[in-house]
């Protein structure tokens, strides 16, 4: 297995199994097909930093989902959507803070000499493998054009 996030994945399935936690083993199990769906649809073994980008997208989908469901008044689901994104969560780096990310923007704007909108796309560019799963591309995005605009 190429990737550790799978292997921590694989010892967390191995682990809600015993503790018997139902609900847990479904969205482990679910985190487990989307992988395996995206080995057999591209052929190729997932790294971490494609591992990453997967889980990123799963909880983007979720945090849409939930945000969705609240506004629709559907609690039930809602609160569905909710444990699943604390649990791919769980699979996710730490979060970075808002002073680490507002220095990642410094750093990458002053690497790419971007001075207007024009250059989001470079800055973008070499901030997104840096905050993959551990930051909001939505929010930095906004940080970006604030700084840029």
């Amino acid at each position: 297995m190429a990737s550790a996030i799978q292997a921590t994945i694989k010892v967390a399935m191995k682990a809600a199994m015993r503790a018997k936690a139902k609900v847990r083993l479904g969205v482990i199990r679910m985190i487990q097909a989307e992988f395996k769906r995206i080995e057999v649809d591209e052929r190729i073994e997932l790294d971490d930093a494609r591992v990453l980008a997967v889980l990123d997208k799963m909880s983007k989908q979720r945090r849409d989902s939930e945000t969705q469901y609240r506004d629709a008044d559907r609690a039930d689901l809602a609160d569905i959507e909710a444990f699943e994104l604390t649990v791919i969560a769980d699979f996710l780096p730490a979060a970075l803070t808002d002073d680490e990310i507002s220095a990642l923007i410094d750093e990458a704007v002053t690497a790419t000499g971007a001075s207007s909108m024009q250059d989001m796309g470079k800055v973008m560019g070499i901030l997104k493998p840096q905050t993959q799963g551990r930051a909001d591309m939505g929010a930095i995005s906004k940080l970006i054009k604030a700084k840029l605009g």
